[in-house]
């Protein structure tokens, strides 16, 4: 298992090895679907009591992190 920030865990028996919070089955994905969909931060501490703030914040980090790499786009035969 591979932490990143402290909170983010990548593990490839956890999830199919997507990143989730602290060693739990809940995926960055799950966390920046909800904020994008227009939920708060207390709606979603509420609905997964398992996680805090902080790891809200950390999911975010992450995804900003993702963003600050450089992609290429190449045509797939």
């Amino acid at each position: 298992m591979e932490y990143i920030a402290d909170r983010i865990t990548i593990d490839a028996d956890l999830c199919n090895g997507k990143p989730t919070i602290r060693g739990k089955r809940i995926t960055v994905n799950t966390i920046l679907g909800f904020l994008s969909a227009g939920e708060t931060r207390e709606e979603i501490l509420l609905q997964y009591p398992s996680i805090e703030n902080e790891d809200i914040d950390a999911c975010l980090k992450f995804a900003s992190d993702l963003m600050n790499r450089n992609f290429t786009i190449r045509t797939v035969a």
